[in-house]
């Protein structure tokens, strides 16, 4: 199957290969980022396997890119833009003004955004950084800001901080009400465990992977709030364009009219994105997608002759970069319209997502092609924001848990024996989707039975080798290791910056989505909250298994908690530091005893 993709792809256009190393400056040589305790957190060095020809483990279109996004140095856009890529999950941009320098989007850890900025600094010189922006609420996007700058120098106005409009809220959020779940399933999406090599990890589309180190985050000091909205930062013009609903709830694209540079934000990349990222997340809006790459096109177009992102290289010339965003409008455009086209004719989304075609156009272009997203899992994510999980068939309505379904499968088929020779058999003919199918059905009745755990573990396997969406092939051989060696848990630790940043009421949301319901019935208690250095008072009240807060005196309560704001975020972790008590302290220990523990290490291929 691999090998037939080389003759149905333009492999001989390499002019993305020519884009990428365009401006090339210089490289940091290794590219291994370490820790201040030593702990490596990112190594661009373990990718030097991509090199020559796709081996069969790998799809071929997967390598090439691939290839592509392990290309790391220091790159000049235009010149007073430059751009450090292959140091993270994303890329970080250098904008030089009159003193200084402005950073957009500083990666996902400091240590790696230190790290570019040194490379920066070591071509370009010792530029103070007096402004960074982030263009949107995902991590990778501004986890590493404490590498370029300090919270000492934003408080002291030597740096200035811009984001779109809720951006804080949607940043920490996203990190926090389903932070376990997705963070575990984030493991599978990167496959931050597996081995890199040909018959492991070699990359996740959108970038190689992503590193391990320190997030941070500085609140904004600037919030863009407003399409048309203009910046002066040093001697650097920007008109801001805000995107939101797109591939992040707050976003924004950047353009430079001194540079004529626009900056996409994630919002046009070298891949066809996510509308639902298999991870989880929102659903987010193709259509609104779509029509804002319209609103781009149209704002500036005409002043623009570079576009660049956050991910991947540039596209250079006018011409060729209002092509790509029109490319790029168009794929989600259609991906749009033909599945609200077929889910009006009684197609639900698995059928939309097996029938969907694409056209010659967008099938042949490099940069629309399924690395990070896929038509598949992407028309899903349509049919699901507009129809829901249910496909209209009462039939599927109310349908056992998949233990439940795979015992009563195993004992029609004859026995688990039976079903794993069915599963071989269809193994040894190539129908690896029906072999991973009978195979999980068998695992859920049974997840003892050893052949059936091996041959699903080789299912996973070939599946994920056929992959040209990183994503995909990263699940598939994360679930061949958890069942060939045991669970790999949740490679990912909380950040305390994350933490330090909810508000008041994102900690009592975060405390009542952790209250067990039924062990909660019964119980009846309230607890008074005062910020002693914000002058606010809440009140908490338990009543039929649900946590009620709100903005009330804290008088009446059955216990009373005074402390100051940054006190609050340690009662997640149950801290009483620095937490004055009065009333009836047993209410606190009620309250805990009703609250259930997550868990990062969950089962995903197995009950």
């Amino acid at each position: 199957m691999n090998a037939t993709t080389t003759s149905e792809l333009p492999f001989d256009d390499t002019l993305d290969f020519e884009d990428a190393r365009r401006g090339f400056i210089g490289r940091l040589d290794p590219c291994i980022i370490r820790a201040a305790d030593g702990r490596v957190v990112w190594d661009n060095e373990s990718y030097a396997f991509l090199d020559g020809p796709a081996p069969g483990t790998v799809h071929p279109s997967l390598w090439r890119q691939s290839q592509l996004n392990a290309i790391q140095g220091l790159f000049e856009v235009v010149p007073g833009i430059y751009q450090v890529r292959g140091f993270d999950l994303s890329n970080i941009t250098f904008v030089e003004g009159e003193t200084g320098v402005l950073v957009i989007d500083p990666l996902i850890s400091a240590e790696t955004a230190a790290a570019a900025l040194g490379l920066y600094r070591a071509h370009r010189g010792d530029r103070p950084v007096v402004g960074v922006i982030y263009t949107h609420s995902h991590v990778d996007h501004f986890g590493g800001v404490k590498g370029v700058t300090s919270q000492e120098d934003v408080d002291a106005g030597r740096c200035s901080i811009i984001a779109p409009e809720g951006f804080m809220e949607h940043a920490v959020a996203e990190n926090v009400y389903a932070g376990t779940a997705m963070t575990r399933r984030a493991g599978y999406m990167y496959g931050a465990v597996l081995e890199r090599g040909p018959r492991g990890q070699i990359g996740a589309g959108l970038a190689q992977t992503t590193s391990t180190g320190t997030i941070s985050v500085i609140a904004p000091t600037d919030t863009i709030t407003a399409t048309g909205e203009t910046r002066l930062v040093d001697g650097i013009r920007m008109e801001f364009q805000l995107t939101p609903g797109t591939e992040a709830p707050a976003e924004m694209n950047v353009l430079f009219p001194d540079h004529a540079a626009l900056c996409m934000a994630e919002n046009a990349t070298h891949t066809l994105h996510n509308i639902l990222t298999i991870r989880g997340a929102v659903v987010r809006d193709a259509r609104t997608w779509s029509a804002y790459l319209t609103e781009s096109i149209g704002r500036f177009g005409d002043r623009m002759d570079v576009v660049f992102a956050s991910h991947h290289w540039p596209t250079w010339g006018r011409e060729r970069a209002i092509r790509f965003l029109e490319e790029q409008r168009d794929l989600y455009a259609y991906l749009h319209d033909q599945t609200l086209r077929m889910l009006n004719r009684g197609m639900n989304g698995a059928e939309i997502a097996e029938a969907m075609t694409m056209p010659p156009a967008l099938e042949r272009a490099w940069h629309a092609r399924g690395y990070y997203g896929s038509v598949s899992h992407n028309v899903k994510a349509i049919y699901q924001r507009y129809m829901g999980w249910y496909d209209g068939n009462p039939a599927r309505l109310w349908q056992h848990t998949p233990e439940e379904q795979a015992t009563r499968y195993v004992a029609a088929i004859g026995g688990i024996d039976a079903v794993v020779a069915l599963a071989r058999t269809a193994f040894d003919e190539g129908d690896l989707r029906w072999a991973a199918e009978l195979l999980d059905r068998a695992i859920f009745a049974d997840p003892s039975h050893a052949a059936a755990r091996a041959l699903q573990a080789d299912t996973l396997e070939q599946l994920g080798f056929g992959c040209e969406n990183g994503t995909w092939r990263n699940a598939y051989l994360a679930g061949a290791t958890e069942l060939r060696h045991g669970s790999f848990g949740t490679p990912v630790t909380t950040s305390p910056d994350l933490m330090r940043a909810l508000s008041p009421e994102q900690v009592f949301d975060a405390i009542a989505i952790r209250v067990d319901g039924p062990r909660a019935w019964h119980e009846a208690l309230s607890i008074g909250i005062v910020l002693t250095d914000r002058g606010a008072s809440y009140r908490l009240d338990l009543r039929n298994g649900v946590l009620v807060h709100r903005q009330a005196p804290a008088d009446g309560a059955d216990v009373v908690l005074r402390m100051p704001a940054a006190a609050l975020v340690g009662v997640l972790a149950g801290s009483m530091e620095g937490i004055a008590l009065e009333g009836d302290p047993s209410v606190l220990g009620r309250l805990m005893a009703v609250l259930d523990t997550p868990d990062p290490d969950f089962a995903i291929v197995t009950p």
